[in-house]
């Protein structure tokens, strides 16, 4: 059984979750708390397996639950409702996440995913957490930042330097990296063109997203050419954007 604890405070959502919860078998409803303050003494209390976490509560987030805790030894689907800043954080370390108003089958999948991870799945939580942390505390804009990639075969932990441009492959994207590296995701283009900072990754074409850092010229025909000598087409519709883009440069 999977010892599971909600943290919500609006009444409605959580009276929802602890009814969606309860259909579900293999997981053991602990309690619930509606406060930064109230769910670091029942954390510390009920040692979860799992957390049911709202992102926007009463006296704070559920960033400064996890900023007072020493370790997390439990798995997290942040449940929210839609606000820009936390949800990007969220992507960046590619934790799970769930809007509201839930969706039930969605709820199902989650509740599953994190069932059939056990061990591992808890190991990889750690170091996204640490992802999503630094995020909180960066600029958009920094270089620094980390991203949290997932294939099939691994979790990929990159700097947004060390991407050289996106490559859209029907519902996927490959990325081109430093040292010749590539990787695969399962997600589209259009996530990571809304994920990453527009100051540093320009969207040239429907297929591309490039990093600037590795941008050599952009040819008046329409092409942007990277320091590799790699030629990315600029769409005739974009290519105003992108002449405005290099000319406002810092």
């Amino acid at each position: 059984m999977i010892r599971t604890l909600i943290i919500e405070d609006e009444p409605a959502v959580r009276k929802e979750i602890e009814w969606l919860l309860a259909q579900e078998e293999g997981f053991n409803f602990l309690g619930s708390a509606t406060s930064v303050s109230e769910s670091l003494i029942l954390i510390k209390a009920t040692r979860p397996a799992l957390i049911l976490m709202d992102i926007q509560l009463t006296d704070g987030t559920a960033f400064d639950i996890l900023n007072q805790l020493d370790e997390i030894n439990f798995r997290i689907i942040f449940i929210t409702a839609y606000n820009h800043f936390a949800v990007k954080a969220i992507k960046f370390g590619a934790l799970d996440y769930l809007l509201k108003p839930l969706e039930e089958n969605e709820f199902k999948e989650a509740l599953a995913k994190i069932a059939g991870e056990g061990v591992n799945g808890l190991l990889q939580q750690q170091q996204q957490i640490s992802i999503l942390k630094s995020q909180a505390t960066h600029r958009e804009s920094d270089l620094e930042s980390r991203i949290v990639l997932h294939t099939l075969e691994y979790v990929q932990v990159l700097q947004l330097k060390e991407i050289i441009y996106c490559q859209s492959e029907g519902g996927y994207t490959r990325f081109f990296l430093t040292e010749g590296r590539r990787v695969m995701i399962s997600k589209p283009l259009k996530f990571y063109d809304e994920l990453l900072p527009e100051k540093w990754f320009l969207r040239p074409h429907q297929s591309y997203l490039v990093n600037v850092l590795y941008v050599d010229k952009f040819l008046r025909s329409g092409t942007i050419v990277l320091k590799d000598q790699t030629e990315i087409p600029v769409s005739s519709r974009r290519k105003d954007y992108i002449h405005q883009h290099f000319n406002h440069i810092d």
